[in-house]
């Protein structure tokens, strides 16, 4: 395990169209640096594990169990396990978010 990386040397996926990440995987935690281009949407979706959101910048509507906040830089987000959530970009995003346990899911892409 490498104990220091640079985001910019990980690979960057296309989560869906717009929406680019790239993730770091440990035993029981995922992070993802988030790149969201402006007009992305993230379809309403739910999952088991707890998420953590930080908007570094930019700006991203976001839905939680039915409601919304136009979210901006500096704001902190979190998301229990299995609440539906959404997210659309108006002006472009810049976010790190964090999961655990880890997204076994995402170590496929």
């Amino acid at each position: 395990m490498a104990y220091f990386q640079n985001k910019n040397d990980i690979e960057e996926k296309e989560l869906v169209p717009g929406i680019f990440v790239r993730m770091v995987h440990m035993e029981g935690t995922t992070v993802m640096h988030v790149r969201i281009e402006k007009g992305a949407v993230l379809p309403e979706h739910h999952h088991p594990h707890e998420q953590v959101t930080n908007i570094l910048d930019g700006d991203l509507e976001m839905t939680i169990g039915g409601e919304t906040k136009l979210c901006k830089k500096g704001d902190i987000v979190t998301i229990p396990g299995n609440v539906p959530h959404s997210a659309v970009s108006h002006s472009g995003c810049y976010a790190i978010d964090v999961f655990q346990p880890v997204r076994e899911d995402y170590k496929k892409l």
